[in-house]
């Protein structure tokens, strides 16, 4: 299910159109949107050490930087609006013809039956997104729910690096390693300090987690592993109000969705 619903929960960074429509609202930089955008059900009263802790995997100050500054540009409501209409635009532009189709029908009911379903509980990213409204319009819709699902998976993926003892820094880590990058070129953290990066490296490589910052340790590896393992199982809960044919429509519904996102989120 995450390779069928992370396409369509990652267009607000994988399409122009979302983009477009944040800087619309007055914003000229990136991050600012992103915070705007993903911080928007918070509201704007939550200061940035609780957006901090929320998101999890940024380095110290760098949410600093962006809240509260970008309520003084638009209001959440505002942002909300923005992102919900820049994505669905995204969609519908990718997805053409398949919008029209009975599946994609069917695909918007049940994933959003399943992506309001599970127990708010430890589930703050998850619960803020909740207290919103579903969106009439289905194109809308299937993005919200998406969106649903990603937070609370990620709600889930948080508290599993906890439970292994992972940062937010050090998560990025295990993901370069695992795509076969060496960690200081890694997209997310690459702008970091370079004496910041290579004071996590060493922590990890005390740690056992890594060889160097290329390279897992087998416990490292490991560990990776047991988050991934552990984030799947915490994501399962959406998906246990469907019965077991209505879990195979909705699969079958979105795999034609999937790989058209997919396609056209491939750079090559």
């Amino acid at each position: 299910m995450f390779e069928l619903v992370e396409p369509i929960g990652v267009i607000p960074y994988s399409a122009d159109e979302p983009n477009e429509a944040m800087f619309a609202l007055g914003f000229t930089d990136y991050w600012d949107t992103y915070f705007a955008g993903r911080a928007a059900p918070l509201g704007r009263s939550v200061p940035a050490d609780v957006v901090h802790a929320l998101f999890y995997n940024f380095a110290p100050g760098e949410v600093a930087r962006h809240i509260p500054k970008v309520w003084g540009t638009t209001t959440p409501d505002a942002a909300l609006a923005a992102r919900q209409e820049g994505c669905a635009n995204a969609l519908r532009r990718i997805l053409g013809d398949l919008v029209d189709s009975p599946d994609f029908a069917r695909a918007v009911e049940l994933l959003s039956r399943a992506a309001t379903s599970a127990p708010l509980e430890g589930r703050p990213m998850y619960a803020a997104l909740r207290t919103l409204p579903l969106p009439e319009e289905p194109v809308a819709r299937l993005f919200h729910a998406a969106s649903l699902l990603r937070e609370h998976r990620g709600d889930g993926h948080i508290s599993a690096l906890m439970t292994e003892g992972i940062g937010g820094l050090e998560a990025h880590v295990l993901v370069a390693l695992d795509l076969g990058i060496p960690a200081p070129t890694f997209g997310r953290i690459h702008h970091l300090p370079s004496t910041l990066l290579t004071d996590l490296v060493d922590g990890m490589k005390a740690r056992g987690l890594v060889e160097d910052e290329a390279t897992f340790t087998p416990a490292g590896r490991r560990t990776k592993d047991r988050v991934e393992a552990l984030t799947d199982r915490l994501a399962l809960a959406p998906y246990e109000i469907l019965d077991p044919r209505e879990v195979d429509e909705l699969i079958a519904a979105l795999e034609p969705l999937a790989r058209r996102l997919t396609a056209a989120q491939d750079p090559s």
